[in-house]
């Protein structure tokens, strides 16, 4: 076996027991909610169109928006909790995604629900009328067994939906089978990305035939049909959820946070094998937002993780000015000590600043060496990035220093940016400098004679909660200042382009052995 379908392999357990607790778990919730306003939309026409108005609206909205919308919404909530009662719940990973999810789940169930009462015979009904039976006994008796086929249809299509919609829970915080595709699309570990795809299109439709198996046993009124389907699901979901029985007592666990590329696996993992060696119990959340993952950490769903001073200082601060890198890291420090209570402990030793890129002979063959020189000709060139920069404050103080206007912008996941740059899609990219496949393409960094990019330190964040948490504070404070850009660079390309290519996992590794005694 390939060390890739090894490592697939390894972590499978947790993933699918997530992803089957999840899914399930919006979907008996969805189920619950969905089949009282399917009876009241029977019994109501005025009530019909609303319902079925407001459940298919909600399924225009894409499921990773609505995912993401719930996790700002949930932390405000938990934060008034925190300061009512001095508790607060989790808003970060399992709660955004199954209220979501319940919400996706409702349409195929609520309009089925609704179409199989109203199908019943009318002659059916007054039969049931003629002999004495109430409207609830008419309801429970006769309506919704003759409805139960139709209604079963509709709970196959929300179960397939919704087991599809959870593999992109993963960027606000939930394990699923998506980390295996968010991840693998990043490192470009097409193992990954296959067996994620696989393994999520296996749930469904194993989880698909045994619905369909209680479908068809309420057709045929078999209960030994019924009682294998229901027997399926029941000790399918034990059996996915059982592994994760041995994870439930973590009490004193640390939660280790990441952002969505290469550096950002590569260092999570390094601070978490380092708390690990010091024998703590440690967790990774990985393929956060920028956003999700800083408010995750001030509200202590998450213990520390690496950030840069520049999306702090723009996007945290709100800060447009550029005062230099000493500067900004010593207010940014002490303004969110003070603002969130979140540490700064300090610095890795490198920038991983944005950086406009092109391909040498592209930018010899135009002339272009700076931004400055970019601006006369943007109207005829393609600008690619990476999936948020075009929406951060960075690109706008960009985009307004040098009047930088693209013939067309296009955003893309980092790995394919770079493809895009290398095949011509592109023009010119917004890279990242301490990414090794600048240096091993032999990219030209176009300088920022305005000063309009900021600086990008490196920095480990601390939660408001672990600030004095002397296990943590030991196991980090020896990475602080030894990481130089050149050795950050050389492990980022063992993981996104080197020949046998490293998991982040074994990249930390080597980068602890080359840099730090053990703790």
């Amino acid at each position: 076996m390939s060390p890739r379908l090894s490592q697939a392999f390894a972590v499978l357990p947790e993933y699918l027991g997530w992803h089957v607790l999840l899914s399930f778990s919006a979907l008996a919730l969805g189920l619950a909610i969905s089949l009282p306003l399917a009876v009241a939309a029977s019994r109501s026409a005025r009530l019909r169109w609303p319902l079925l108005a407001v459940a298919s609206l909600i399924q225009t909205i894409p499921s990773l928006a609505l995912l993401a919308l719930f996790y700002p919404l949930l932390l405000a909530v938990s934060a008034l909790s925190r300061a009512a009662f001095g508790a607060g719940f989790s808003a970060l990973g399992f709660l955004p995604s199954l209220l979501a999810l319940t919400l996706y789940s409702m349409l195929p169930i609520l309009r089925n629900g609704a179409a199989g009462i109203l199908g019943v015979d009318a002659a059916v009904k007054e039969a049931a009328d003629g002999v004495g039976m109430t409207a609830n006994q008419r309801l429970w008796r006769v309506e919704l067994p003759l409805a139960a086929p139709v209604i079963m249809a509709g709970v196959r299509t929300a179960a397939v939906w919704t087991i599809g919609a959870a593999t992109l829970s993963t960027p606000v915080g939930q394990t699923s089978l998506g980390n295996y595709i968010f991840a693998g699309l990043q490192t470009e570990n097409w193992v990954f990305v296959l067996f994620g795809c696989a393994a999520s299109a296996v749930l469904a439709l194993a989880t698909d035939q045994l619905l369909g198996l209680i479908e068809t046993g309420t057709k045929r009124r078999s209960p030994r049909l019924l009682w294998i389907g229901l027997g399926g699901l029941v000790g399918g979901v034990a059996l996915a959820v059982a592994p994760l029985a041995a994870g439930l007592d973590r009490t004193q666990a640390y939660t280790v946070g990441a952002k969505n590329f290469s550096e950002q696996y590569i260092l999570a993992e390094l601070m978490a094998q380092r708390l690990e060696k010091a024998g703590a119990q440690v967790s990774r959340k990985e393929d956060l937002g920028s956003a999700v993952a800083y408010r995750a950490l001030a509200a202590g769903e998450i213990d520390a993780y690496v950030d840069y001073s520049g999306t702090l200082w723009t996007n945290v601060l709100n800060r447009k000015d550029n005062p230099g890198r000493a500067e900004v890291l010593k207010q940014l420090t002490a303004e969110l000590k003070r603002r969130d209570g979140v540490t700064v402990l300090g610095s890795l030793g490198f920038e991983n600043a944005y950086a406009l890129t092109m391909r040498p002979d592209r930018a010899k063959a135009l002339g272009i060496a700076s931004i400055a020189d970019l601006a006369g000709q943007a109207p005829k060139l393609t600008l690619g990035s990476d999936l948020e920069f075009l929406s951060r404050p960075e690109w706008k103080a960009v985009e307004d220093a040098y009047g930088l206007k693209f013939k067309a912008k296009r955003s893309y996941q980092p790995t394919f940016m770079y493809r895009a740059l290398m095949g011509g899609e592109a023009d010119v990219i917004s890279a990242f400098s301490s990414d090794g496949r600048i240096a091993a393409d032999h990219l030209v960094i176009l300088t920022d004679p305005k000063g309009a990019i900021p600086p990008y330190d490196a920095v480990v964040l601390i939660s408001p909660k672990r600030a004095h948490d002397k296990r943590l504070i030991d196991a980090l404070q020896p990475l602080i200042g030894k990481i130089n850009v050149g050795v950050m660079q050389a492990a980022n390309l063992s993981v996104d382009r080197d020949a046998g290519k490293a998991s982040p996992a074994e990249a930390a590794k080597a980068l602890d052995r080359q840099i730090l005694p053990s703790p």
